[in-house]
């Protein structure tokens, strides 16, 4: 009988590992660290980073990063496009596919909530709205105050216009446009879902969650440091462009405010302010919404503490779930 020899059992690397976070909490830096480690791909989950335009205002990865190790996803969108979930899910999809059977490492990493939601629980699939209904509702809306939008949608929609902040312009026109080009609710297509790419399959969540104050001086920081390499010349670019000013884009932070200096209607300082405003703002949301909308199977750690902790789950033989708030 041969001697029975010992087995070691080696890492089980997950099946991809998912980043977020409020902004300028160090996503891309951890993501980096970790793809240069494991042999990883980073993959952009942030609705801003897509964009061409807004490289240093959407605080996208150097050029001299992206040598470092592949990245996916980042830059690859006109500021013209009205880039959504679903256009991200739709590219994710075939993206894991073809990482898995090459057999390297998905690095998910970036703030926008619903496209980790995407990810593994999958969209609902809005009706696309017709050109010409579209363009006929923002002629009629252009000038009018998105409170009177929301009224308008309460009238037609009463249960749409409820989950809907009466300020949120964006969200209130999309299921304006819905009612407009179906002659039904928004709700009536939040039914069934194809799942995501990544659903049920193995992953470590990592949320980084720095301490208020700090988060908030960084921010502010790196608010500052964008303009001084050249934010602004990217806004100017942009508000020459003439594009509907309900793109995604041109409500990116900091852009309103900045396009309102090159305008002369706000100082330099003033629109710095109002940028670093809206970010720390957002931030906030950001914390609310991973909070309260993902499950708890999110490891939440200090930004100084992620690395190490992702590390030890990712060489500890096995994986398994790590959670905790």
């Amino acid at each position: 009988m041969p001697p029975v020899t010992q087995r070691t059992h080696a890492p089980l690397l997950p099946a991809g590992i998912l980043i977020a976070g409020p902004t300028a909490s160090g996503k891309s830096g951890l993501a980096l660290a970790l793809a240069c480690a494991f042999g990883g791909v980073v993959i952009n989950t942030d609705s801003m980073q897509v964009y061409a335009d807004l490289r240093r205002l959407s605080a996208r990865p150097s050029a001299a990063e992206e040598e470092l190790a592949p990245h996916r996803l980042y830059g690859h969108v006109d500021g013209a496009v009205n880039y959504s979930a679903g256009h991200f899910a739709r590219e994710a999809e075939p993206l894991v596919a073809a990482l898995r059977d090459a057999g390297r490492l998905p690095i998910f990493v970036g703030g926008t909530g619903l496209y980790f939601r995407a990810l593994e629980e999958g969209l609902s699939e809005l009706p696309p709205v017709p050109d010409d209904v579209r363009s006929a509702l923002r002629a009629r809306a252009e000038g009018r105050a998105t409170e009177d939008l929301h009224a308008d949608l309460a009238r037609r929609d009463p249960a749409g216009a409820a989950a809907l902040r009466p300020s949120d312009r964006a969200r209130v026109m999309r299921a304006l446009e819905v009612f407009a080009a179906t002659g039904r609710p928004i709700a009536d297509f939040h039914g069934a879902r194809t799942p995501g790419p990544l659903s049920g399959l193995p992953l470590l969540k990592l949320f980084l969650a720095p301490e208020r104050e700090a988060l908030r001086r960084a921010i502010d920081a790196r608010f500052e440091a964008m303009i001084a390499e050249g934010a602004l010349g990217e806004v100017e670019a942009l508000r020459d462009r003439r594009l509907d000013p309900l793109l995604p884009i041109m409500r990116a932070h900091g852009v309103p405010g900045l396009i309102a200096h090159l305008d002369g209607t706000l100082s330099r300082a003033e629109a710095i302010r109002r940028g670093q405003g809206d970010t720390r703002r957002y931030a906030k949301r950001q914390f609310t919404w991973f909070r309260h909308q993902m499950g708890t199977d999110w490891l939440w750690t200090p930004p100084e503490d992620a690395l190490g902790r992702a590390r030890a789950a990712l060489t500890s033989p096995g994986l398994t779930s790590p959670g905790g708030r």
